[in-house]
């Protein structure tokens, strides 16, 4: 398979690099921040450019799109909220001393991570900073957010202190200093330090219901840590390379690393059930939608992957620079990159073939016994297996 797809759409309006790509809750509008420290609005329906927010005195590290606001963080140490209608700059929040890496909405707070070495909860309709998270010896580099009433049975919240019984909102924050630290936000108390990466903890992923967090490093590995109690739990292994992002499907963890490949987990068990080849470069992104594993990468290309099989099924070659995010809404993909160019890429065809596949594969799973269906199953991971090994 793996052959070209072209752009049904190439929006070239941005005068720099675009550093991230945030699609609303509902699905109306994507937001893009670029290097030129501009942030620009489009309309998913026809993929044109509806807004433009200008005000940063340097480049936008970061953005968030809600369905009524937006929010960019930026080199100039400042982040900023935006009226979507408008494009009025609504609140400036000034504070940290550093270049802005990420910001998160969540409820009633905006959280940011700097290289200040600190992190900031802000109120999100006032300019007000509520609570500065200050123990990281280098620069915060991602966050995470939840309540304890998410993981914690009735019996250990009476344990809680009563301090922190007013709000159980916790944040988490990972660091180039190679920890990650859990905080209680309305009193800025760092709950845990988790030790064990050797290198810098460049994402994080949280399943709340599972009291489970994800961690990649530098280090080529990904630690799981129970959030409750701070115990690592696992730690997978096989990249040979920092790894970069991860995403968390059904109990199976994808992840994308500097070692060209995206390998799949069974998180219950660790084991590595599948990897993803093809690369040229770094795997910068990843998103898994229907069955299908979409990446980008530093070699300018996005490509869809059967998630179950690990065969490529499309190239999505034109761009001419890394592909730092990417986004999927109503079977497009949209691709941001440090080109300056979003493209958007029609992925019907894919979809509506893998969609064929898995009901095929279902309607013989259903005529055959179990017993046969569990001898299927493992000839296709011992085919998959020897695949892997040939190279394949």
């Amino acid at each position: 398979m793996g052959n070209s797809g072209s752009a049904v759409k190439v929006c070239t309006d941005h005068q720099g690099g675009i550093n991230w790509l945030s699609l609303s809750p509902d699905g109306q509008r994507l937001l893009t921040g670029s290097e030129d420290g501009t942030a620009r609005l489009w309309s998913t329906a026809d993929s044109q450019c509806h807004g433009h927010f200008q005000g940063h005195e340097s480049y936008i590290t970061f953005c968030h799109l809600e369905n009524e606001a937006a929010f960019t963080c930026s080199a100039d140490h400042t982040i900023r909220k935006w009226d979507v209608l408008t494009g009025q700059c609504l609140a400036i929040y000034r504070g940290h001393t550093s270049i802005v890496n990420r910001i998160l909405v969540a409820k009633d707070y905006l959280f940011s991570g700097s290289y200040d070495r600190t992190a900031r909860c802000w109120s999100v309709d006032k300019e007000k900073q509520i609570q500065e998270f200050r123990g990281h010896r280098n620069c915060v580099l991602t966050l995470a957010h939840y309540s304890s009433r998410d993981v914690l049975e009735e019996e250990e919240e009476e344990e809680e202190e009563e301090e922190e019984k007013v709000s159980r909102d916790l944040l988490v924050t990972g660091s180039t200093d190679c920890t990650v630290k859990v905080w209680w936000v309305s009193s800025g108390r760092c709950y845990q330090t988790l030790l064990g990466h050797t290198g810098a903890v460049l994402c994080l992923i949280l399943d709340a219901p599972n009291r489970e967090l994800f961690s990649g490093s530098t280090d080529y590995t990904i630690r799981t840590w129970n959030i409750v109690t701070g115990e690592q739990l696992k730690v997978f292994k096989e990249h040979q390379g920092s790894v970069i992002c991860l995403e968390l499907v059904n109990r199976h963890l994808y992840s994308g690393s500097a070692d060209r490949t995206v390998k799949c987990w069974f998180v219950d068990t660790g084991e590595r059930i599948q990897t993803y080849k093809a690369h040229k470069h770094s795997v910068s992104t990843l998103k898994y939608h229907a069955g299908i594993l979409f990446t980008g990468s530093g070699d300018a290309c996005a490509r869809a992957f059967n998630s179950r099989s690990g065969v490529l099924q499309k190239i999505f070659r034109g761009h001419k620079f890394i592909i730092n995010c990417i986004q999927i809404h109503n079977e497009l993909l949209y691709t941001a990159s440090h080109d300056g160019t979003l493209r958007v890429w029609d992925i019907r065809g894919i979809c509506k073939r893998n969609k064929r596949r898995l009901k095929k594969d279902r309607s013989v799973q259903g005529r055959g016994s179990q017993k046969g269906s569990l001898a299927r199953l493992f000839n296709n991971k011992v085919g998959c297996m020897i695949q892997q090994e040939n190279g394949a």
